[in-house]
């Protein structure tokens, strides 16, 4: 077990929403396919990707998230662990939060926040809550980190059980309700959790907060997946503005370069990002 650090999760991202005035997560799903020509073939090639888009984008994000399967399919984890470090050193105000979907229980469940909090050293992770409490409580043990506990996901097939009815607690509600209620009012404690929630249903999303008050929302589905910005904010936002970690990733990744202005990748991104950002801000 980690000892606490003097900033938790939740502080840090408090701070990076104040200091660089940002809503917007960045998400890192580096596909190598997808890249300029001139790094494709480097041995460190999602490393030199990353790190450029890091570069770029960091004065405009409250938080980096970096999805591990695009690593782990490459053998490139030893990359995921560079960037996670680069990212610490450089740019120590911002946190990661490790898109992994954890949802195992008991020693593995352990061995998984292990990998997250100690091998890559993220702020966050998200996890997936299907097997109850037993799947979060090994990350909850972390108390200077956040646990990002799925609810309502931006894929249609999510409906096939998140929004099945059950009964529970005297009423009949939809199951993400139920786990958004479950997360708010008993799995909590420490105050270091937050839930993932899509764009792409804002009617969901505002039900969501209306029932967590002021915990932070994940919120992917704009950009690629096609969410709209001004419904999100305002589905999502707290009384203050605030709460939200809206993400993109594609569009700012693979941005259109303008090769009349002779726009590079990072610099495409910059400006997806600083557009994505400043729209958000607009209806806060």
């Amino acid at each position: 077990m980690t000892t606490v650090t003097a900033v938790s999760f939740i502080d840090k991202l408090s701070s990076a929403w104040d200091v660089n005035n940002s809503q917007l997560c960045v998400g890192l799903d580096p596909d190598v396919a997808k890249f300029p020509l001139h790094l494709q073939n480097q041995p460190d090639a999602i490393f030199s990707f990353c790190k450029a888009i890091i570069d770029a984008t960091a004065d405009t994000a409250c938080a980096f998230k970096p999805q591990i399967a695009y690593f782990a399919a490459l053998r490139a984890e030893d990359q995921l662990e560079a960037i996670c470090a680069y990212i610490h050193e450089k740019y120590p105000a911002i946190p990661i939060i490790l898109d992994a979907k954890r949802g195992d229980i008991g020693a593995t469940a352990e061995q998984y926040a292990r990998e997250a909090f100690e091998r890559y050293n993220a702020d966050a992770v998200t996890v997936n809550p299907y097997m109850g409490f037993d799947s979060v409580a090994p990350y909850l043990e972390w108390k200077d980190r956040g646990v990002i506990v799925l609810c309502r996901t931006s894929n249609p097939g999510g409906s096939d059980l998140q929004f099945l009815t059950v009964d529970a607690e005297g009423g009949n509600k939809p199951l993400y309700q139920h786990v958004a209620k479950l997360v708010a009012d008993k799995w909590n404690t420490n105050g270091q959790c937050g839930l993932v929630v899509g764009a792409t249903f804002p009617h969901e999303l505002a039900q969501v907060r209306s029932i967590i008050g002021e915990m932070p929302l994940l919120i992917p589905g704009i950009g690629a997946q096609g969410g709209d910005v001004e419904a999100t904010v305002h589905a999502g936002k707290t009384a203050q503005g605030t709460g939200m970690m809206i993400s993109s990733s594609r569009a700012i990744l693979y941005a259109k370069v303008n090769d009349a202005a002779g726009e590079d990748f990072a610099s495409a991104a910059r400006r997806v990002a600083l557009e994505t950002r400043d729209t958000i801000n607009q209806f806060r």
